[in-house]
């Protein structure tokens, strides 16, 4: 769960809610409770539901099939661009290793427009080549990862909180020969802050990809609700700890300035107070995170289209498994075609956060309807709710769900909202228009496939049980 976005949006989030200015942290710690709730609305119904597709799974046994695949679909489309946003992403912190060795020129030329796109293409496939060479590969690329990519935030947050702004301010004015002006001041704005905690959602979504190969872990109804309880709490704290390292070394209005000119990154930014060696570290740990992304992201996407096609709603040839490696290949390959979408998306429209507002709506229904079949699976389905195995009190599931719900559907809103709201050239930068056109487009393949399903006798048995092993 831990990914890279923790090293780029708290930033960059001065420059997409402008005025955001010191509140960044407490509207870090505002979207960490819907966060929850959604993560422990997954963890319920992994305990009863462990097969690959996850929310489609859950959604489709417990509210209907079709809102699962709307569910799963908008949960698929959001994280296949996210793939490509995170792929997109590397070069800034190529660039800012390739600067602090003192490369300026090959700086430059790694966030020029093609060598950008083909850097961050060659990564998506090369993670892509990882899921599907089989679990082993996977295992063995994430563990490590994993590891140096804490270890770099330990360094970032060490550095943040043993420095101030009158010391970074000073190391900046010793290395460019110029103090910066910190002239910027803002007011609480209570639509800006909630603006802004929606944005800040996102960077808690990777829970969802450990409900996504249910069917693929050992002990699936225990291992999958603990998995999702640790990653969400380890991971959080972690997120905080950063976010309020930043800031506390490096002052708002200089990271606002900044933001509108170029795509910062926090590495790069504690640069200032570090030597060059220490940053390329910290960069490295950051680049290390992006990477640490893309497997399991890969992963689940690619198990989605697999249960759509076991369950018949989308073309069968995407349930297709190698031989050698065992791996969905084709569900795999069709899924980072989706990425390089998001790659060429992200540079076509000169800012990645078209891409995260993609994922952002995509997520907030997802999860919206997520917790609404942990309310709706004891109605529509009590053979699978007396197979749940993770809190158990039904009262208590009813509030997570329903509280959840409300939360989540409040987030839409006002991320609906500004999104239509924001100023943009042309209707396709806004990430509403084109959450409802692919919608538009996976409605009318479900619909296609559901006029011959339904009239199979086979059909309600398959959506009121469980997909097999």
């Amino acid at each position: 769960m831990m990914g890279a976005a923790i090293n780029v949006v708290p930033l960059m989030l001065q420059r997409n809610v402008p005025g955001i200015g010191p509140y960044v942290l407490p509207a870090y710690l505002v979207a960490a409770v819907p966060a929850i709730l959604a993560a422990m609305a997954y963890a319920i119904l992994a305990s009863a539901m462990p097969r690959a597709g996850g929310s489609y799974v859950y959604a489709s046994r417990s509210l209907n099939p079709y809102l699962g695949f709307v569910a799963s679909f908008s949960q698929w489309f959001g994280l296949s661009i996210a793939i490509g946003v995170v792929s997109y992403l590397l070069a800034p912190f190529l660039r800012d290793i390739a600067a602090a060795l003192g490369f300026e020129g090959l700086a430059a030329v790694l966030i020029s427009g093609p060598v950008r796109v083909l850097v961050a293409m060659a990564f998506l496939w090369t993670f892509a080549a990882v899921n599907l060479l089989g679990i082993r590969a996977y295992e063995r690329t994430l563990v490590p990862l994993m590891v140096l990519m804490f270890l770099g935030g330990l360094v970032v947050i060490f550095t943040g909180f043993g420095a101030d702004h009158a010391e970074f301010l000073q190391a900046v004015a010793d290395r460019e020969g110029v103090a910066p002006a910190l002239t910027a001041t803002t007011e609480f704005d209570l639509w800006k802050f909630a603006a802004a905690a929606v944005m800040l959602f996102s960077s808690f979504i990777g829970f969802d990809a450990i409900a996504q190969a249910g069917g693929e872990a050992r002990n699936p109804n225990r291992n999958l609700p603990l998995a999702i309880g640790i990653s969400v709490i380890v991971v959080g704290g972690f997120y905080m700890l950063f976010t309020a390292a930043i800031y506390h070394a490096v002052p708002w209005q200089y990271v606002a300035a900044r933001a509108t000119a170029e795509d910062l990154t926090a590495p790069g930014l504690l640069g200032y107070l570090l030597s060059p060696g220490w940053t390329v570290v910290i960069v490295a740990g950051a680049a290390i995170a992006l990477a640490n992304d893309l497997p399991a992201m890969i992963l689940a996407v690619s198990r989605l289209m697999f249960a759509w096609g076991e369950d018949g709603i989308f073309p069968r040839f995407v349930t297709a498994v190698s031989s050698r490696h065992h791996t969905p290949h084709v569900a795999i390959v069709a899924s980072s075609l989706m990425a390089t979408c998001g790659i060429l998306g992200s540079h076509l429209a000169g800012d990645f956060f078209l891409g995260v507002d993609i994922l952002v709506t995509s997520m907030l229904v997802n999860f919206l309807l997520v917790c609404l079949s942990l309310v709706a699976l004891p109605y529509r389905n009590p053979a699978l709710a007396s197979q749940i195995r993770f809190v158990r009190h039904r009262g208590a599931q009813r509030a997570v769900g329903l509280s959840g719900a409300l939360l989540l559907g409040f987030l839409l809103i006002v991320h609906l909202a500004k999104d239509l709201a924001a100023p943009v050239d042309a209707w396709y930068f806004r990430s509403t228009w084109l959450w409802l056109v692919v919608m538009i487009v996976a409605s009318g393949i479900f619909i296609s496939k559901w006029r011959h399903l339904r009239h199979d006798p086979d059909t309600r048995r398959r959506f009121s049980d469980l997909p097999p092993q």
